[in-house]
Parts: structure tokens; C-alpha cells; sequence
């Protein structure tokens, strides 16, 4: 396929797949419950922690995680006791469990407290081409409280090579803006031109199809293969293409 076609065949595949009616089947209808930017954030944040396998699985352990703080996020978490964290028990979505989402909690609380919040923590810095510092600079924020090791696989690390998927699908949920009303596009510190896409094995497999990632793993340097063969593409907003990725690969099953 010539370029110019692959990119038309893309795009036609983005107006398909980033359309209203992919939040009813999509754990980005958590965060699109609530109307206030903090709530909006760390329902999206605990949501997208847990998403991956069966997507109603996430939905739904996300929506329990929502009723474990009162269906106030936020509030939640500037305000709660020990005694609300206790109730919080047993596995809340495989290997994420209570032990974990108790320091979630906890660390989140000291984000907003002392470092001014999610968005504040996440800014990048302006000559920097994607989110891999950003990245790293959160987590060393996130983990600075007493936590068990076991928690901190949880926040995917790029310099170990991983393709952080689930913290740049979020990423992607709170940076970009557009009139298709999919993600929300509530925060400015991040530019679009430097998000990057949430590799899974829909995507993975399809953008190895259509040869815009040579790589086999699904690691960082695949990322970032795939992010220079998109942003030939599209410069300012190369990760709307995740749409059309993961749309061929999940719902059409283009790689078969």
C-alpha cells in the first residue's frame, strides 16, 4: 500500500472508530461520568491501571473501585481514613489488588497535596518528542511513599523498555481534544504531538500488517517505531490513529 493510501485508509478508519458510540463498549465511560477535572482525572487514572484483559471485566471492577470511594473520587481521596481503606479488601481485578489500590489512594492523595495534581505531576517539558520522561519523572513522584514492591508493577517503566500501555492510554484520554467527544481533552501540559499510542496486540498486530512497526515486541522501541511512522502522518495528533488500530484489530480482525 503507497503511503498516501495508507494514510487515507487510516483516517477513513479514525472517523469510523473515534465516534460517540466507542465509549459504550469502552472503559473511557468511566471518566465520562463525572463533569469535575480531578474526578474526571482519577477515575480515569485507577480505570485505566487495570485495563487490560476482557474489557467488560475492567468496566465493571472499575465501577467497583468508583463505589469503593463513595462515587466521589476525589473527595475520596483528599479526605479518607484508615477505616475507609480497610473496607477496600480482596482482589479487585487480577493481580491489582486491595493492598495496591490502598497505596493508589494514598499516593494520590500526596500528589494533589503537595505537587498540585495529576497534571502538574504528568507535564512535559517542551522539547521533549514523546512521554517517556514524562513517565519516568511521575512514577518516581508516585512510589516516593512507603509502598510494597509488588505495587510498583502496576505503573508500566519505559526505561525498562516497556511500552506502557495502560499510562499512555490515559494520557491519551486526559490530553487530547477534538469534536468527536471520545477522549476528553481536559489537560494543556502535554502536547498531542507528544502522546504516544497504547501498543496492545490489536494494534501491535495490525501496524506490523500494514508495516508501520518492524519490531516483534510489543516494547518501547516498537512505540516509537510506530510513533515516527505516524507522525508522517499526522505531526500534531499522530496517536488519533490508535483508533483506527485497534478498531481494525479488535472489532474488524484485519490481521486474519
Amino acid at each position: 500500500m503507497f503511503i498516501s493510501d495508507l494514510k487515507s485508509f487510516l483516517e477513513e478508519k479514525v472517523e469510523q472508530y473515534n465516534h460517540i458510540k466507542f465509549i459504550d463498549t469502552d472503559p473511557i465511560q468511566i471518566p465520562h461520568r463525572f463533569s469535575k477535572k480531578e474526578d474526571i482525572e482519577i477515575a480515569g487514572f485507577l480505570t485505566a491501571t487495570i485495563a487490560w484483559g476482557n474489557r467488560k471485566s475492567i468496566i465493571k471492577n472499575a465501577n467497583r473501585i468508583i463505589e469503593f470511594m463513595d462515587n466521589s473520587p476525589y473527595d475520596f481521596v483528599l479526605n479518607h481514613t484508615n477505616k475507609d481503606l480497610l473496607k477496600i479488601n480482596g482482589s479487585i481485578h487480577r493481580t491489582f489488588n486491595s493492598v495496591d489500590l490502598q497505596f493508589f489512594i494514598k499516593s494520590l492523595k500526596n500528589i494533589y497535596i503537595n505537587y498540585g495534581g495529576l497534571e502538574n505531576v504528568f507535564a512535559a517539558r517542551q522539547q521533549e518528542k514523546n512521554t517517556f520522561y514524562l513517565i519516568e519523572r511521575f512514577r518516581n513522584i508516585f512510589f516516593e511513599l512507603q509502598h510494597f514492591d509488588r505495587t510498583q508493577k502496576h505503573i508500566s517503566n519505559p526505561v525498562k523498555n516497556s511500552s506502557a500501555k495502560r499510562i499512555n492510554m490515559f494520557l491519551r484520554w486526559m490530553v487530547r481534544k477534538d469534536n468527536k467527544g471520545v477522549d476528553l481533552g481536559i489537560w494543556n501540559t502535554i502536547s498531542p504531538s507528544q502522546l504516544v499510542c497504547p501498543l496492545d496486540v490489536h494494534s501491535g498486530n495490525v501496524a506490523r500488517k500494514l508495516d508501520l512497526i518492524q519490531r516483534k515486541q510489543n516494547d518501547w522501541k516498537a512505540v516509537s517505531e510506530l510513533m515516527d511512522n505516524l507522525s508522517l502522518f499526522d505531526s500534531e495528533d499522530p496517536v488519533k490513529y490508535d483508533f483506527a488500530l485497534f478498531g481494525l484489530g479488535a472489532f474488524e480482525d484485519f490481521t486474519q
